[in-house]
């Protein structure tokens, strides 16, 4: 196990908040390990789980996720944004998994996420999968 901190990807809040496989781990990491969340995680936790179960639910969630023992990342720089870039340039990655990507790397922390369109990435930074699942649509 690694001693450096984590960057939590959105699948990995929904693994812990709809105990999901994987959800030990992650909840393992907020209680041993220094861990971020980047602000685009927050806006994607609101605005699936607002499509999925409403406003009420979406605003619980949200709620709860900045009630974590992690730190909130909201600032957004120039060298994150090229970092980004390059990311999604060279790899076949969505833009928020760019921009996630790149506050892990920024931070050398380990990438926590279940999401199987982070393996192109394999080698850029340092990435924990858990147990993948099917399809979320996010």
């Amino acid at each position: 196990m690694s001693d450096r901190g984590y960057v939590l990807d959105t699948s990995a809040l929904f693994a812990l908040i709809e105990d999901e496989p994987g959800a030990d781990r992650v909840q393992e990491v907020l209680e041993t390990r220094e861990v971020w969340i980047p602000w685009l995680v927050l806006l994607e936790l609101a605005y699936v789980t607002r499509q999925e179960r409403g406003e009420a639910e979406a605003e619980a969630r949200y709620a709860l996720a900045k009630a974590l023992p992690a730190t909130v990342v909201w600032d957004i720089d120039e060298p994150l944004v090229l970092t980004a870039a390059r990311l999604k340039a060279l790899h076949r990655v969505s833009l928020a998994d760019a921009l996630i990507a790149a506050y892990a790397q920024r931070r050398a922390a380990v990438l926590l996420h279940k999401d199987p369109d982070y393996e192109v990435l394999a080698g850029q930074l340092a990435m924990e999968a858990l147990p993948y699942k099917r399809d979320r649509g996010a």
